[in-house]
């Protein structure tokens, strides 16, 4: 049998061409038909309700509606989007590794596909 073939290696991520390890649980490679990167956006709901109060509370205090202002604009850059990889096999789809980390999720999707074409 050949020795495994590394596609990707970090602290919490392991590519080879036979398995993909994530924070301890392996999976086979010879059981995914298809790996994709998916993302949530933040719901921004609650910091664009705080910003319109405190455009309303203009009218009453100044400083008050500064304040909710300003936190409104800091918990919207605070949100970020989450990235996964998503596999799908012949027992469903998994969500396989999340990450604020867009540019990771897509190296490892890339490490994937290139580990499963490697297998033939």
């Amino acid at each position: 049998m050949s020795e495994e073939k590394v596609f990707f290696e970090n602290a919490d991520v392991k590519v080879t061409s036979a398995r993909f390890v994530t924070f301890g649980k392996t999976q086979a490679l010879s059981g995914i038909t298809a790996v994709s990167s998916h993302y949530i956006s933040p719901k921004r709901t609650l910091p664009i309700v705080l910003g319109v109060v405190g455009l309303i509370c203009f009218s009453f205090s100044w400083v008050l509606a500064v304040l909710l202002i300003v936190l409104a604009v800091v918990w919207w850059v605070l949100q970020k989007t989450d990235y996964f990889v998503r596999l799908e096999s012949a027992s469903g789809i998994t969500d396989a590794f999340t990450s604020k980390d867009q540019e990771l999720i897509n190296k490892i999707v890339e490490a994937l596909n290139d580990a499963i074409i490697h297998r033939g």
